[in-house]
């Protein structure tokens, strides 16, 4: 008997918890369906001065799903949702699950390499996408795709508001070769699509993931996943039908989806959607919208901090926070309840848990890890089993730092198309993280370390080799090296060390902007070293471990 098995945690938990939950519904679609019929007039979606109640979404899904059909669409098949944080994600996400398909959360910063890479692996045969996003980059690959049909629509539409802050240079931009989404869904509105249903293990979003082992991979978040932690949510968090959603996190993230997207179908209450994060609108939305709780990257928060002459009155009635993605320093938590008299939780979970697996009662304080002086990442949710292990996979004891396998009702069932992958990461379906940390003697868990190589840039997952694959594609780059430094900001950032070929000639900055054309923004290095050679093993290998300990 492991000291795991006793779960030490469960006595951390707010009065009243539930140590596990049933699920209320089979599949995500039933659990909107429930929404829209106790309270169909109710906003779903609120857009700057844009409003969509939920019969409004369920009757522009509907169309969604028919005009899908209408072209073709069957059951399994993937539509790519290439946006930012605006209302047509809701409308294509449960409208591809009303036409029986499976939704694939694209990164709306991915380049045309990246973006050509997903649609290939998820193999989608419909791909909705922002305008300006077909024009700068999918027009450029999608005939080398199995894409068939594109919608594109306009960051413009659901409101008339237009800030230049959330929109600056925004244009509508239609395109002969696509097809309009607000067209489509004018000529099926008032239709509706045959009736579906899911089983629980059946996918209902791929999400996209670097993972801890190589190039990205699609975590099958199932629906009965989802289902399962959009209830975490709203029984963690004390969430009722009164309460607001604020859509800080971007929706295509496993974060933004479940903790912002989900959530909100679950209870039938208001998500707030503001385009893009931009710290002084945030804090003019959250004045207008009063929404009462969301969850987020650390760097959002810092950013609200450092919006000027921000009163505290201004997120008085945020008074749900949790915060997950990236490492949370103490000190901002303690600045950040200075400021505005709210209490940041830590919440931790992967794309494989389809978001949280551990957090932060609503009533506690996080510890402090004494030795790193990292928060904990608080206490595995319900039905939640997580040990530490040692390399050679027996359970360690508390206070032994060890690798984070967790086992539970949210984690994926594996990979799109990797069952090697699969196998290697979910072995008897536990996953195994990657994170390195350890559970002390209350139950409480650190994340002290990554296991790989992996960068967490602000939240988001970077690995070093497809930035060094780019800057390879450089004609001075002779050999490269990636790793994650210490950020004040994001927690950390990426830095390349270059050496360069004979008799050619480059500068740190000239490697940074080739490398900003050909990547998303959070992936590109912030910063550049070029040294004449790079550390290596007797054998030739690159040894990003001495580049790290050079910026310690």
């Amino acid at each position: 008997m492991s000291v795991y098995d006793d779960r030490p945690w469960l006595a951390l938990y707010d009065e009243g918890q539930p140590t596990g939950l049933a699920l209320e519904f089979e599949d995500a679609l039933a659990m909107f369906k429930a929404s829209v019929e106790r309270n169909p007039g109710g906003d779903a979606l609120r857009y700057f001065d844009g409003r969509v109640t939920l019969r409004e979404l369920d009757e522009l899904s509907d169309a969604f799903a028919v005009g899908l059909l209408d072209a073709g669409f069957s059951r399994g098949d993937r539509v790519g949702l290439y946006l930012q944080n605006v209302p047509q994600f809701v409308i294509g996400l449960v409208g591809t699950w009303k036409a029986g398909g499976v939704a694939v959360n694209i990164n709306p910063m991915n380049r045309e390499r990246e973006l050509e890479l997903l649609l290939n692996d998820s193999g989608a045969r419909v791909l909705v996408c922002l305008q300006s996003l077909y024009r700068d980059v999918a027009s450029k690959v999608v005939a080398r795709t199995g894409v068939q049909t594109v919608l594109t629509t306009s960051e413009l539409e659901y409101q008339t508001r237009n800030d230049p802050r959330a929109f600056p240079g925004s244009e509508r931009i239609p395109s002969d070769d696509t097809v309009d989404l607000e067209d489509l869904l004018a000529r099926f509105r008032g239709t509706t699509p045959p009736p579906v249903t899911f089983d629980r293990g059946d996918t209902a979003v791929l999400t996209y993931t670097s993972g801890t082992t190589g190039p990205p991979k699609g975590a099958m978040n199932s629906h009965g996943n989802v289902v399962f932690n959009s209830q975490t949510y709203r029984q963690w968090c004390g969430l009722g039908p009164e309460d607001v959603v604020l859509g800080v996190a971007p929706l295509f993230h496993i974060t933004g989806l479940i903790g912002h997207v989900t959530v909100s179908l679950l209870l039938g209450v208001p998500l707030v959607l503001f385009h893009r994060f931009e710290p002084s609108l945030a804090i003019d939305t959250i004045r207008a919208e009063r929404p009462t709780f969301t969850v987020g990257a650390i760097t959002v928060f810092i950013a609200l901090m450092n919006v000027p002459d921000v009163e505290k009155e201004a997120l008085a009635s945020l008074k749900r926070i949790w915060s997950g993605g990236a490492p949370i320093p103490p000190s901002t938590v303690t600045a950040f309840s200075r400021a505005f008299g709210h209490y940041i939780h830590n919440i931790y979970g992967l794309t494989e848990t389809t978001s949280p697996s551990h957090a932060v009662p609503f009533s506690a304080e996080a510890p402090v890890d004494e030795a790193s002086g990292a928060l904990s990442v608080g206490a595995p949710l319900y039905d939640t089993m997580v040990r530490i292990v040692g390399d050679d996979g027996q359970d360690l004891p508390p206070g032994e730092v060890g690798e984070l396998v967790t086992s539970g009702p949210q984690v994926v069932p594996g990979y799109w198309g990797k069952p090697e992958e699969t196998a290697r990461a979910l072995p008897g379906g536990a996953l195994r993280t990657g994170d390195v940390g350890y559970m002390d003697e209350r139950g409480w868990f650190y994340i002290v370390d990554r296991k790989k190589d992996q960068i967490n840039a602000g939240g988001y997952k970077v690995w070093p080799r497809e930035v060094e694959d780019v800057l390879y594609e450089h004609e001075a780059v002779r050999e490269a090296s990636v790793v994650g430094v210490p950020d004040e900001y994001r927690g950390e950032t990426v830095k390349a060390f270059v050496s360069l070929r004979p008799g050619t000639s480059t500068t740190a900055d000239e490697l940074i902007a080739f490398c900003r054309e050909r990547m998303a923004a959070y992936k590109y290095p912030r910063q550049v070293e070029i040294l004449d050679e790079l550390p290596k093993t007797v054998t030739g290998k690159l040894l990003r471990r001495e580049l790290r300990a050079r910026e310690k």
